[in-house]
Protein backbone atom coordinates (compact mmCIF):
# COMPACT_ATOMS: atom_id res chain seq x y z
CA UNK A 1 0.00 0.00 0.00
CA UNK A 2 1.31 3.44 -0.87
CA UNK A 3 1.85 5.94 1.91
CA UNK A 4 3.49 9.22 2.81
CA UNK A 5 4.35 10.84 6.11
CA UNK A 6 6.30 14.02 6.86
CA UNK A 7 7.17 15.65 10.17
CA UNK A 8 9.75 18.05 11.55
CA UNK A 9 10.78 19.58 14.84
CA UNK A 10 13.34 22.13 15.98
CA UNK A 11 15.69 21.95 18.94
CA UNK A 12 18.42 24.44 19.86
CA UNK A 13 18.91 25.96 16.40
CA UNK A 14 18.71 22.52 14.78
CA UNK A 15 15.88 21.22 12.59
CA UNK A 16 15.07 17.51 12.41
CA UNK A 17 13.12 16.44 9.33
CA UNK A 18 11.68 12.93 8.82
CA UNK A 19 10.06 11.76 5.57
CA UNK A 20 8.49 8.32 5.05
CA UNK A 21 7.34 7.04 1.65
CA UNK A 22 6.17 3.58 0.60
CA UNK A 23 5.02 1.59 -2.41
CA UNK A 24 3.14 -1.68 -2.37
CA UNK A 25 5.09 -4.86 -1.60
CA UNK A 26 4.24 -8.27 -0.17
CA UNK A 27 6.89 -7.83 2.52
CA UNK A 28 8.59 -4.99 4.40
CA UNK A 29 11.52 -3.67 2.38
CA UNK A 30 12.99 -0.86 4.46
CA UNK A 31 15.56 1.66 3.28
CA UNK A 32 16.61 3.86 6.19
CA UNK A 33 18.82 6.94 5.69
CA UNK A 34 20.06 8.05 9.09
CA UNK A 35 22.64 10.72 10.08
CA UNK A 36 25.85 9.27 11.45
CA UNK A 37 25.29 10.93 14.81
CA UNK A 38 22.25 8.68 15.38
CA UNK A 39 23.59 5.47 13.84
CA UNK A 40 23.34 3.62 17.17
CA UNK A 41 19.55 4.18 17.07
CA UNK A 42 19.12 2.44 13.71
CA UNK A 43 17.98 -0.90 15.14
CA UNK A 44 15.44 0.84 17.37
CA UNK A 45 14.00 2.79 14.44
CA UNK A 46 13.86 -0.32 12.25
CA UNK A 47 11.94 -2.19 14.93
CA UNK A 48 9.41 0.65 15.15
CA UNK A 49 8.97 0.61 11.36
CA UNK A 50 8.52 -3.17 11.36
CA UNK A 51 5.83 -2.92 14.04
CA UNK A 52 3.95 0.14 12.79
CA UNK A 53 4.29 -0.15 9.00
CA UNK A 54 4.23 -3.97 8.62
CA UNK A 55 4.49 -4.14 4.82
CA UNK A 56 5.64 -2.18 1.79
CA UNK A 57 8.71 -0.94 -0.02
CA UNK A 58 9.45 1.80 2.50
CA UNK A 59 11.95 4.64 2.30
CA UNK A 60 12.69 6.55 5.53
CA UNK A 61 14.81 9.67 5.18
CA UNK A 62 16.02 11.51 8.31
CA UNK A 63 17.82 14.82 7.88
CA UNK A 64 19.40 17.16 10.39
CA UNK A 65 19.71 20.82 9.39
CA UNK A 66 21.90 22.99 11.63
CA UNK A 67 22.17 26.76 11.35
CA UNK A 68 25.45 28.62 11.73
CA UNK A 69 25.04 28.99 15.48
CA UNK A 70 24.66 25.23 15.88
CA UNK A 71 27.69 24.32 13.75
CA UNK A 72 30.66 23.51 15.97
CA UNK A 73 33.30 22.83 13.32
CA UNK A 74 35.72 19.94 12.99
CA UNK A 75 38.31 18.28 15.21
CA UNK A 76 41.54 16.74 13.92
CA UNK A 77 42.96 13.68 15.62
CA UNK A 78 46.62 14.75 15.47
CA UNK A 79 47.94 11.52 16.93
CA UNK A 80 46.19 9.36 14.35
CA UNK A 81 47.12 11.81 11.58
CA UNK A 82 50.80 11.55 12.55
CA UNK A 83 50.69 7.74 12.42
CA UNK A 84 49.08 7.76 8.98
CA UNK A 85 51.49 10.40 7.66
CA UNK A 86 54.62 8.57 8.90
CA UNK A 87 53.43 5.31 7.36
CA UNK A 88 52.71 7.00 4.05
CA UNK A 89 56.10 8.71 4.09
CA UNK A 90 57.87 5.40 4.72
CA UNK A 91 55.98 3.73 1.88
CA UNK A 92 56.73 6.70 -0.38
CA UNK A 93 60.48 6.37 0.32
CA UNK A 94 60.49 2.60 -0.16
CA UNK A 95 58.71 2.88 -3.48
CA UNK A 96 60.59 6.03 -4.51
CA UNK A 97 57.28 7.45 -5.63
CA UNK A 98 58.10 11.05 -4.97
CA UNK A 99 54.58 11.96 -3.93
CA UNK A 100 54.12 15.42 -2.45
CA UNK A 101 50.50 15.32 -1.21
CA UNK A 102 50.92 12.84 1.65
CA UNK A 103 49.37 15.17 4.23
CA UNK A 104 46.21 15.62 2.16
CA UNK A 105 45.96 11.85 1.69
CA UNK A 106 46.36 11.25 5.42
CA UNK A 107 43.64 13.80 6.21
CA UNK A 108 41.17 11.78 4.12
CA UNK A 109 41.71 8.60 6.12
CA UNK A 110 38.89 7.41 8.41
CA UNK A 111 38.43 9.11 11.80
CA UNK A 112 41.25 11.63 11.22
CA UNK A 113 38.71 14.44 11.04
CA UNK A 114 35.56 14.26 13.13
CA UNK A 115 32.73 16.77 13.24
CA UNK A 116 30.98 17.81 16.39
CA UNK A 117 27.70 17.40 14.52
CA UNK A 118 28.37 13.66 14.30
CA UNK A 119 27.81 13.38 18.03
CA UNK A 120 24.28 13.77 19.33
CA UNK A 121 23.09 14.58 22.81
CA UNK A 122 20.17 12.87 24.53
CA UNK A 123 18.00 15.97 24.05
CA UNK A 124 18.72 15.92 20.31
CA UNK A 125 17.74 12.26 20.13
CA UNK A 126 14.49 13.01 21.95
CA UNK A 127 13.75 15.76 19.42
CA UNK A 128 14.51 13.46 16.49
CA UNK A 129 12.45 10.63 17.98
CA UNK A 130 9.52 13.00 18.42
CA UNK A 131 9.68 13.96 14.73
CA UNK A 132 9.97 10.30 13.75
CA UNK A 133 6.89 9.31 15.75
CA UNK A 134 4.89 12.15 14.20
CA UNK A 135 6.00 11.10 10.70
CA UNK A 136 4.92 7.49 11.36
CA UNK A 137 1.57 8.74 12.67
CA UNK A 138 1.04 10.91 9.57
CA UNK A 139 2.14 8.01 7.37
CA UNK A 140 -0.43 5.65 8.89
CA UNK A 141 -3.15 8.31 8.63
CA UNK A 142 -2.38 8.64 4.93
CA UNK A 143 -2.67 4.87 4.47
CA UNK A 144 -5.86 4.77 6.55
CA UNK A 145 -7.45 7.37 4.25
CA UNK A 146 -6.36 5.37 1.22
CA UNK A 147 -7.71 2.23 2.89
CA UNK A 148 -11.16 3.82 3.24
CA UNK A 149 -11.21 4.48 -0.50
CA UNK A 150 -10.18 0.88 -1.20
CA UNK A 151 -12.80 -0.42 1.21
CA UNK A 152 -15.54 1.56 -0.50
CA UNK A 153 -14.48 0.19 -3.89
CA UNK A 154 -14.33 -3.42 -2.63
CA UNK A 155 -17.76 -3.10 -1.04
CA UNK A 156 -19.12 -1.80 -4.35
CA UNK A 157 -17.65 -4.78 -6.23
CA UNK A 158 -19.17 -7.29 -3.79
CA UNK A 159 -22.50 -5.45 -4.04
CA UNK A 160 -22.35 -5.77 -7.83
CA UNK A 161 -21.61 -9.49 -7.57
CA UNK A 162 -24.60 -9.95 -5.25
CA UNK A 163 -26.84 -8.04 -7.66
CA UNK A 164 -25.80 -10.39 -10.46
CA UNK A 165 -26.34 -13.27 -8.03
CA UNK A 166 -29.94 -12.19 -7.39
CA UNK A 167 -30.61 -12.15 -11.14
CA UNK A 168 -29.14 -15.65 -11.44
CA UNK A 169 -31.40 -16.84 -8.60
CA UNK A 170 -34.43 -15.60 -10.56
CA UNK A 171 -33.37 -17.21 -13.83
CA UNK A 172 -32.17 -20.58 -12.49
CA UNK A 173 -35.62 -22.15 -11.88
CA UNK A 174 -36.80 -21.09 -15.36
CA UNK A 175 -34.26 -23.44 -16.96
CA UNK A 176 -36.12 -26.64 -15.99
CA UNK A 177 -39.17 -26.37 -18.30
CA UNK A 178 -36.91 -25.11 -21.12
CA UNK A 179 -34.53 -28.04 -20.72
CA UNK A 180 -37.44 -30.48 -20.50
CA UNK A 181 -39.01 -29.10 -23.65
CA UNK A 182 -35.71 -29.17 -25.52
CA UNK A 183 -34.93 -32.78 -24.59
CA UNK A 184 -38.49 -33.91 -25.35
CA UNK A 185 -38.37 -32.29 -28.78
CA UNK A 186 -34.99 -33.87 -29.48
CA UNK A 187 -36.27 -37.37 -28.63
CA UNK A 188 -39.42 -36.90 -30.69
CA UNK A 189 -37.39 -35.90 -33.71
CA UNK A 190 -34.89 -38.72 -33.17
CA UNK A 191 -36.94 -41.81 -32.23
CA UNK A 192 -40.54 -40.62 -32.53
CA UNK A 193 -43.02 -39.57 -29.89
CA UNK A 194 -44.70 -42.98 -29.62
CA UNK A 195 -41.38 -44.70 -28.85
CA UNK A 196 -40.55 -42.53 -25.82
CA UNK A 197 -40.75 -44.24 -22.43
CA UNK A 198 -42.13 -41.42 -20.31
CA UNK A 199 -41.14 -43.00 -17.00
CA UNK A 200 -37.56 -43.49 -18.15
CA UNK A 201 -37.58 -40.02 -19.67
CA UNK A 202 -38.65 -38.47 -16.35
CA UNK A 203 -35.94 -40.38 -14.47
CA UNK A 204 -33.22 -39.28 -16.87
CA UNK A 205 -34.54 -35.74 -16.82
CA UNK A 206 -34.34 -35.59 -13.01
CA UNK A 207 -30.77 -36.92 -13.13
CA UNK A 208 -29.77 -34.42 -15.81
CA UNK A 209 -31.36 -31.44 -14.07
CA UNK A 210 -29.75 -32.45 -10.78
CA UNK A 211 -26.35 -32.20 -12.48
CA UNK A 212 -27.19 -28.64 -13.52
CA UNK A 213 -28.51 -27.59 -10.11
CA UNK A 214 -26.61 -24.58 -8.71
CA UNK A 215 -28.41 -24.25 -5.37
CA UNK A 216 -25.34 -25.24 -3.36
CA UNK A 217 -23.11 -22.88 -5.33
CA UNK A 218 -25.57 -20.04 -4.76
CA UNK A 219 -25.64 -20.70 -1.01
CA UNK A 220 -21.86 -20.85 -0.73
CA UNK A 221 -21.37 -17.77 -2.90
CA UNK A 222 -23.72 -15.72 -0.72
CA UNK A 223 -21.95 -16.99 2.39
CA UNK A 224 -18.49 -16.11 1.00
CA UNK A 225 -19.62 -12.62 0.03
CA UNK A 226 -21.05 -11.99 3.49
CA UNK A 227 -17.84 -13.28 5.08
CA UNK A 228 -15.79 -11.03 2.79
CA UNK A 229 -17.78 -7.97 3.90
CA UNK A 230 -17.45 -8.87 7.57
CA UNK A 231 -13.69 -9.42 7.23
CA UNK A 232 -13.31 -6.17 5.32
CA UNK A 233 -14.76 -4.23 8.26
CA UNK A 234 -12.37 -5.83 10.76
CA UNK A 235 -9.69 -3.63 12.34
CA UNK A 236 -7.03 -6.29 11.80
CA UNK A 237 -4.75 -6.58 8.75
CA UNK A 238 -6.68 -9.15 6.70
CA UNK A 239 -5.29 -8.73 3.20
CA UNK A 240 -4.30 -12.38 2.86
CA UNK A 241 -7.59 -13.61 4.30
CA UNK A 242 -9.53 -11.45 1.86
CA UNK A 243 -7.41 -12.95 -0.92
CA UNK A 244 -8.35 -16.47 0.16
CA UNK A 245 -12.04 -15.58 0.38
CA UNK A 246 -11.94 -14.06 -3.10
CA UNK A 247 -10.51 -17.34 -4.40
CA UNK A 248 -13.47 -19.21 -2.90
CA UNK A 249 -15.87 -16.70 -4.45
CA UNK A 250 -14.21 -17.29 -7.81
CA UNK A 251 -14.53 -21.06 -7.43
CA UNK A 252 -18.29 -20.83 -6.87
CA UNK A 253 -18.75 -18.40 -9.76
CA UNK A 254 -16.83 -20.70 -12.12
CA UNK A 255 -18.92 -23.71 -11.06
CA UNK A 256 -22.13 -21.76 -11.60
CA UNK A 257 -20.93 -20.84 -15.07
CA UNK A 258 -20.09 -24.46 -15.89
CA UNK A 259 -23.55 -25.63 -14.78
CA UNK A 260 -25.54 -22.69 -16.10
CA UNK A 261 -26.61 -24.08 -19.50
CA UNK A 262 -28.30 -20.74 -20.09
CA UNK A 263 -27.09 -17.76 -22.11
CA UNK A 264 -28.47 -15.10 -19.77
CA UNK A 265 -26.97 -16.76 -16.69
CA UNK A 266 -23.64 -17.05 -18.51
CA UNK A 267 -23.71 -13.30 -19.16
CA UNK A 268 -24.31 -12.65 -15.47
CA UNK A 269 -21.47 -15.01 -14.57
CA UNK A 270 -19.15 -13.05 -16.86
CA UNK A 271 -20.22 -9.87 -15.07
CA UNK A 272 -19.43 -11.45 -11.69
CA UNK A 273 -16.01 -12.58 -12.93
CA UNK A 274 -15.26 -9.06 -14.11
CA UNK A 275 -16.08 -7.62 -10.69
CA UNK A 276 -14.01 -10.33 -9.00
CA UNK A 277 -10.96 -9.51 -11.10
CA UNK A 278 -11.22 -5.88 -9.99
CA UNK A 279 -11.39 -7.09 -6.40
CA UNK A 280 -8.23 -9.14 -6.81
CA UNK A 281 -6.40 -6.17 -8.30
CA UNK A 282 -7.35 -3.98 -5.36
CA UNK A 283 -6.42 -6.64 -2.81
CA UNK A 284 -2.80 -6.37 -3.94
CA UNK A 285 -2.82 -2.97 -2.19
CA UNK A 286 -4.40 -4.19 1.04
CA UNK A 287 -2.38 -5.17 4.11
Amino acid sequence: MTGFGLASTEHQNTKFLVEIKSLNSKFLELNLKLPRAFSEKELYLRNICSKEIERGKVSVSINVERNEEALKGAKINTQLLTVYYNQLQQINENLKAGSSNLLQTALNFPEVITYAEEEASESEWQALNSAFEKAVLNFNRFRADEGKVLQADLELRIKNILEHFEEVAKLAPLRVPVIKERLSQFLEETIGKTNIDQNRFEQELIYYIDKLDITEEQTRLKSHCDYFMATLKSNEANGKKLGFISQEIGREINTMGAKANDAKIQQLVVGMKEELEKIKEQLLNVL
